[in-house]
């Protein structure tokens, strides 16, 4: 009779393809969006959202097809139920510095490395994604054991297609109007609660009447009501 052999203890190999099997890390993505770029005072705020997989809340959607008391409502669950979220701020001594398109792009930046999970995507609204050397000194600072950059995409119309999207447009939107509530308290007079910086008619006239203050953007055309001439080009509110 033959002598048995002994059962080796030793871990026999994976079959060829077990290892494709093992789940893979799911990839995060952050929808990115900005609010008061257009205005004529105030700052820019980006909002960077991570949602979880499946995540439904009824009547997210983008935050200018919503009452502030909507966004208001909102915003809460928002935070609550993200993954992670994040806010980026560039005020207008910057914006007139670098221009309001750097600007914003700098603020999505900062909402991006605020971020508390790492996105291996962003999903930029618009027609633009973030300059990888504006982004990537954020990145770094954020993740210095991870160098390479996130996979960006640009999706115009995102901010109601896209539920990160959305999440990140009523973030960014409810945050910029306190702070322009706030900054109503300190410069009386130019109605920053009501219209929260845009141009409209009554900013228009309390510029005429009481000059910029020092959150307004002196480069964007209208501020100065026509004493710019030696400032060069002025800004739009749409660049």
């Amino acid at each position: 009779m033959p002598p048995r052999r002994k059962r080796s203890s030793a871990i026999p190999a994976p079959e060829q393809g077990l290892l494709c099997a093992l789940p893979s890390r799911p990839l995060l993505m952050a929808g990115i969006d900005e609010a008061g770029r257009g205005c004529l005072a105030g700052p820019v705020v980006a909002a960077a959202v991570i949602l979880p997989d499946g995540y439904d809340l009824p009547g997210l959607t983008d935050s200018k097809a919503l009452s502030a008391a909507q966004r208001g409502h909102l915003a809460p669950l928002i935070r609550g139920c993200a993954l992670a979220w994040g806010l980026g701020v560039v005020w207008p001594a910057t914006i007139d510095r670098i221009n309001i398109l750097q600007a914003t792009f700098e603020a999505m930046s900062r909402a991006v490395a605020s971020l508390r999970r790492r996105p291996g995507l962003l999903l930029v609204d618009g027609n633009k994604t973030v300059p990888e050397p504006i982004l990537l000194p954020h990145w770094r600072k954020r993740h210095a054991d991870a160098p390479d950059l996130p996979r960006q995409n640009a999706v115009v119309g995102g901010d109601s297609t896209v539920p990160a999207i959305s999440a990140a447009s009523v973030l960014a939107k409810t945050y910029r109007d306190m702070l322009m509530e706030h900054l109503d308290r300190h410069h009386p007079g130019y109605g920053f609660a009501r219209h929260k910086g845009y141009g409209t008619a009554d900013h228009y006239e309390a510029l005429r009447r009481l000059g910029p203050c020092r959150q307004h953007r002196l480069t964007f055309r209208g501020v100065l009501s026509g004493r710019d001439e030696g400032l060069g080009a002025r800004q739009g509110s749409l660049l």
